[in-house]
């Protein structure tokens, strides 16, 4: 098996990271950052975020796995106490394969610009550079609603407890391959409606944005943003691809949200 160590980069992550790849290499492993087969992570959330926007091109033949140095995340499976019971999982242990859907975002342009294409393990968020945000939303092809606000959040399952959350919008089971639409802060009166309520889209369903009121925008995917002129549409739907996690041990997604939010 061939892997690589992506660590979150302060002092303990690094000197975690070391130990690990000192212990898989007595295992005989083949260390290799260009096409490895496994991606340890070794940080937070935020580092497998990092790490899967590293080797996104690469979901089909790679497997992550996540070691957290600080609070307990929803990528982070394993404590740094555990580490040689990873290496031994890694080197000893077949492993089970457990796939979370993504999002995929397509941007299209005025121009005879080539389109964009992304792929959110998290969320895509969407706003104006300037102004309000005013944005006609079409669900399947059909208008839907004219948003207005301050933008809007398109997440994924395993997203739907970071940003999603924080917006009011539910959390999903990874196990159900959707996407969710949040408002942020839309701008509800007697002239302007919106739904006023997070959206939930199943896998063959696609939501597209079309501006209104200027094609510049910022877009966010995870924790990248772009920003984006002269824009046509904005396309989202869950993708093809899926994340795929190398899990040696149980660690129920329930149990994950209880720990997370609940448990002191």
């Amino acid at each position: 098996m061939k892997y690589t160590i992506f660590s979150k980069g302060d002092q303990k992550s690094d000197s975690l990271a070391k130990k690990i790849r000192d212990y898989l290499d007595d295992f005989e492993l083949v260390y290799d950052e260009e096409k490895p087969d496994l991606v340890v992570s070794v940080g937070g959330d935020g580092t497998l975020l990092s790490a899967f926007h590293r080797y996104c091109e690469q979901l089909s033949s790679v497997v992550f796995v996540g070691v957290h140095t600080g609070h307990l995340g929803f990528y982070a499976d394993w404590m740094p106490d555990e580490i040689e019971k990873l290496v031994i999982a890694i080197a000893k242990t077949p492993y089970q394969v457990i796939e979370y859907p993504l999002c995929e975002v397509v941007v299209t342009f005025n121009s005879n610009r080539e389109e964009l294409r992304y792929l959110a393990l998290n969320e895509a968020t969407v706003k104006t550079l300037e102004g309000t945000f005013v944005i006609d939303l079409e669900i399947k092809g059909e208008h839907f609603e004219r948003f207005r606000g301050d933008g809007l959040c398109i997440s994924t399952p395993s997203g739907s407890t970071a940003y999603n959350k924080a917006l009011g919008g539910a959390i999903i089971h990874p196990s159900l391959e959707s996407i969710q639409i949040s408002e942020m802060a839309s701008i509800n009166n007697r002239v302007f409606r919106t739904i006023g309520s997070p959206l939930i889209l199943p896998k063959h369903h696609t939501c597209s944005l079309k501006p209104v009121n200027g094609p510049d925008f910022l877009l966010g995917i995870d924790h990248l943003n772009y920003t984006l002129k002269d824009v046509k549409e904005l396309n989202f739907r869950v993708a093809d691809e899926k994340i795929r996690f190398a899990r040696f041990k149980p660690f129920p997604f329930w149990h994950r949200v209880r720990v997370s939010f609940i448990e002191e």
